[in-house]
């Protein structure tokens, strides 16, 4: 099966669409029609699209529920917004040119350890990608070599969402506790409140999307992917044909966090705040039902209930925030119910009738056919 099929190419021809026209409608124009708070907001949907994506990938296709994805989207977040802590030096309210400021308002004496070397961006780039993948290696391969999967799975990555929530909650872990990292000044020497600087960010936010995407659509494409099914569908015979089921877990488990945590260093900058609260148990299966709305096993489902969960979330958190968890669950068991292939079936499905008319197909009876004369 070819990596870049049609619906591929749709994609691509979309993704290029809406890169120009926010670009040229925020910055082309005398009189721009677009203004830089939604680019900022779109350029977080797009991050959370690639969480989704990520969830989809070992979901969707390896039948392993994570609710715990938000930690690694979290802490590339967190990985990122060190760096951007660093780059604020003098700018900020005490003039610490190494110290951030709720270091010193906290009392530390000097910088810690773990942020040895974030003031250069090569250093958080790799960063963002070693500490997300790092970690779900050592938990995937704590539990995928202890057999564990199904609900006792889910139930594990919950608990370690929500155990490094209690933890970043700490002010002497020494990442700004129940406040987080907020008040960015400045990205690559530029000013990250510039609107060059925030369309700069969603061009590079809807660039990941699309590459992970290509990943994605390669990986599930590949005899990887196909063994990655085999698993969903049926584990155990998949272990009798000879194959470490282990090691694909874990090395596909391990791959989505490492676009999790990529989705969440774009996303520091652009929500100006990165914070504990990304670990909360709620976000990640907030996630999870973005990947259910939008059609599991579909990659580009992913992406369409990312985009229409938080659009909605948008809207009615600001018109009825205390409505909008009853909301979501209410959606979730909709689609469970009435819709298990989501946005995107129902899309196909209406493509199919448009392209095909919505006539139905005469049923082929053998029985009462006349026959044909000899």
């Amino acid at each position: 099966m070819p990596v870049f099929d049609r619906s591929l190419k749709i994609f691509t021809v979309v993704m290029g669409l809406l890169i120009f026209s926010i670009t040229f409608g925020s910055m082309g124009l005398s009189n721009p029609w677009i203004s830089p708070f939604t680019v900022g907001l779109l350029g977080k949907y797009l991050c959370y699209a690639v969480l989704a994506l990520s969830i989809d990938l070992v979901w969707g296709y390896m039948g392993v529920l994570s609710l715990g994805h938000g930690a690694f989207f979290a802490l590339g977040g967190y990985a990122f917004g060190m760096y951007l802590m660093r780059q604020i030096g003098t700018l900020g309210v005490y003039g610490d040119a190494v110290l951030p400021d709720f270091m010193v308002f906290i009392g530390f004496e000097k910088l810690p350890w773990t942020w040895y070397g974030s003031q250069y961006f090569v250093v958080a780039v790799l960063l963002v990608i070693l500490v997300p993948g790092a970690l779900a290696l050592a938990f995937g391969w704590t539990a995928f070599r202890s057999r564990v999967s199904g609900v006792y799975f889910s139930i594990m990555s919950q608990a370690l969402t929500y155990a490094l929530m209690l933890a970043f909650f700490l002010n002497s872990l020494g990442f700004g506790g129940n406040n987080g990292f907020t008040d960015f000044k400045r990205i690559l020497g530029f000013d990250v409140h510039s609107l060059g600087v925030t369309v700069s960010l969603f061009v590079a936010s809807a660039l990941l999307l699309w590459s992970a995407a290509v990943a994605c659509r390669w990986l599930v494409t590949s005899r990887l992917g196909l063994v990655m099914i085999a698993i969903r569908d049926n584990e155990e015979r998949v272990r009798f044909a000879g194959y470490k089921v282990e090691n694909v877990k874990v090395a596909v488990f391990a791959f989505s966090a490492l676009l999790a945590g990529l989705g969440g260093a774009l996303y520091a900058p652009q929500a100006g705040i990165i914070n504990p609260s990304l670990f909360a148990p709620i976000f990640s299966i907030e996630m999870v039902v973005c990947v259910a709305l939008g059609g599991r096993g579909s990659l580009y489902g992913a992406i369409l209930g990312a985009f229409l969960v938080s659009w909605i979330k948008s809207r009615l958190s600001t018109a009825a925030p205390d409505l909008w968890p009853f909301f979501l669950g209410g959606l979730f068991v909709l689609v469970t119910i009435f819709g298990q292939n989501g946005a995107m079936g129902f899309l196909r499905w209406g493509v199919k009738k448009i392209t095909f008319g919505f006539k139905k197909e005469p049923v082929h009876d053998p029985i009462n056919e006349p026959k044909e004369a000899l």
